[in-house]
């Protein structure tokens, strides 16, 4: 077996240390970092595009009342401003499509629209269907990304969810983080759908995810995901083996 010298060692390390880094920017640019709750007030959306910015993530998702200013903190870069709409799914289609072209007009380039939960929970395709069909051609060509985070959501209401989706023209869908919702809507929409998930606290947690088939991965701490991952690529690849024994000389 060949053994590397100690200056092979150092150099092969560094090679795969810088392999990795690169591996990593590529992860943190599928992130969407999230200031879509009501607790995020102008400074959490500041920092959040702040850090957005830092990480070449995808995108700042926030609610329509901060479109306008994340457009301003993300300018010159290629993050994009992607807005929730729809309130809590129970409004109806038109205030949901006006909601969609005001956020656009906004600066918005991507729609996270909430479904009408009573018709998806009753199983009602044919409205959830034209739901999105309203919505997708109130924002033409922007991307629509249907909702399926809620918690009280099972896998069937997902697969459900992520049919109507395909079927009504929407380009991906949004599930919890979890590896089997992730598949789920992966079968229900035969791939053809883009597939991103929320509530990611982690970098094992995001890996899985993406290994799963996730696209994109939204997170409220890109920071504590960015560390762990820059930890992880420190760790020593190779260890320079110890020297052999002296071998005793024999008369």
């Amino acid at each position: 077996m060949e053994i590397l010298t100690a200056a092979e060692a150092a150099e092969y390390g560094e090679f795969k240390r810088s392999r990795r880094e690169a591996e990593i920017a590529v992860t943190l640019h599928k992130l969407i970092v999230d200031a879509s709750r009501r607790e995020a007030d102008r400074y959490a959306l500041k920092s959040a595009c702040e850090n957005a910015r830092k990480y070449y993530a995808y995108g700042v998702l926030t609610s329509p009342v901060g479109v306008a200013s994340a457009k301003r903190h993300l300018a010159g870069s290629e993050t994009c401003v992607c807005c929730v709409v729809g309130g809590t799914g129970e409004t109806l289609i038109p205030v949901k499509k006006m909601e969609a072209k005001k956020a656009v007009q906004a600066g918005a380039r991507e729609i996270r629209l909430i479904l009408c939960y009573s018709a998806l929970r009753s199983g009602n395709t044919s409205y959830l269907r034209r739901e999105v069909k309203k919505i997708k051609r109130a924002v033409r060509k922007l991307p629509v990304v249907v909702s399926l985070e809620d918690s009280t959501l099972g896998e069937e209401e997902v697969a459900l969810g992520a049919r109507a989706a395909s079927e009504g023209g929407a380009d991906a869908v949004c599930v919890r983080g979890e590896v089997q919702l992730v598949l789920r809507a992966l079968r229900a929409s035969s791939g053809k759908l883009r597939v991103d998930c929320s509530q990611v606290e982690n970098s094992e947690q995001l890996r899985a995810l993406l290994k799963s088939g996730a696209s994109l991965a939204q997170t409220g701490v890109p920071e504590r995901i960015a560390k762990e991952m820059h930890e992880s690529a420190e760790e020593p690849f190779l260890r320079t083996p110890e020297p052999a024994p002296p071998v005793a000389e024999t008369t």
